[in-house]
């Protein structure tokens, strides 16, 4: 296996009691395509290096690496990732991989990213990339939380991407924010299963209800969403990309096997 780089914390930023988000310099030689993850960790008690995977919440052009995170009180390792400090050394695996990129889709009209807490992060990433919004006329970006306080980045979805100058005129013309709340009131509520099985997600947005002639999914979560979503997908004639053809959605299986 190739050596570990070694990088650099810049930023740490605390959204709730459990969710954090942290950003690192960038190897030059680090390459990946938006929607990709790779091991990220710190050097173990023993000396071993002690990884896990993050998605990439950075675009691929950007000179940072950023991760979103949970934290975990006696996990091995967001127990101490959640401590980091601008100015600690970060391990990250130079190889990266994933099957939640655009590539992997038919073309369509419509993308639907469908994602529940730290799902999001690579989501952050694909919105940042221009091609995207070549590729469809309509961008659909759903987050779920239980709490209100846990939908990150929703500031930088709907305040700062908008006005970025090189693509915020495409971002405010295309791309459409769906937070969800399930633990306590907001002006939307529900599981994103729900939502597309009851058509309460698209009625509201004014548009028609998603059909695997002009629209395309992308679902990331580590809970029983992607199994409920990708059953109501099946069962309205949508087909998932694998590895020997493109489909009308995918997942990041790697995380569905942890």
């Amino acid at each position: 296996m190739a050596a570990l780089m070694r990088e650099k914390v810049v930023r740490v930023h605390h959204w709730t009691d459990t969710l954090f988000s942290f950003t690192t310099s960038r190897d030059q030689g680090f390459r990946f395509r938006n929607g990709h993850f790779t091991m990220i960790g710190l050097r173990g008690d023993n000396g071993r290096p002690l990884m896990r995977a993050y998605s990439m919440a950075s675009a691929n052009y950007e000179e940072t690496l950023e991760s979103l995170s949970i934290k975990v009180p006696d996990g091995p390792l967001t127990s101490r990732l959640q401590h980091l400090k601008v100015g600690d050394e970060i391990l990250v695996r130079p190889k990266t991989s994933g099957t939640m990129v655009a590539e992997e889709l038919l073309p369509g009209n419509r993308l639907f990213l469908l994602s529940t807490g730290t799902g999001l992060a690579p989501f952050i990433s694909i919105i940042k990339d221009p091609k995207i919004y070549e590729a469809y006329g309509k961008v659909i970006l759903v987050h779920g939380t239980r709490l209100i306080a846990e939908l990150a980045y929703q500031h930088y979805i709907t305040g700062t991407l908008p006005k970025d100058k090189f693509i915020g005129d495409v971002v405010s013309q295309k791309l459409t924010y769906y937070p969800t709340v399930t633990r306590e009131p907001h002006i939307n509520t529900g599981h994103a299963t729900d939502l597309i099985k009851s058509g309460a997600l698209t009625a509201p947005l004014g548009i028609a209800r998603p059909s695997s002639n002009t629209d395309r999914f992308m679902l990331c979560d580590r809970t029983s969403m992607l199994k409920g979503m990708s059953e109501i997908l099946n069962e309205l004639g949508f087909a998932a990309a694998s590895e020997q053809q493109m489909g009308h959605y995918v997942i990041e299986r790697a995380f569905t096997e942890q």
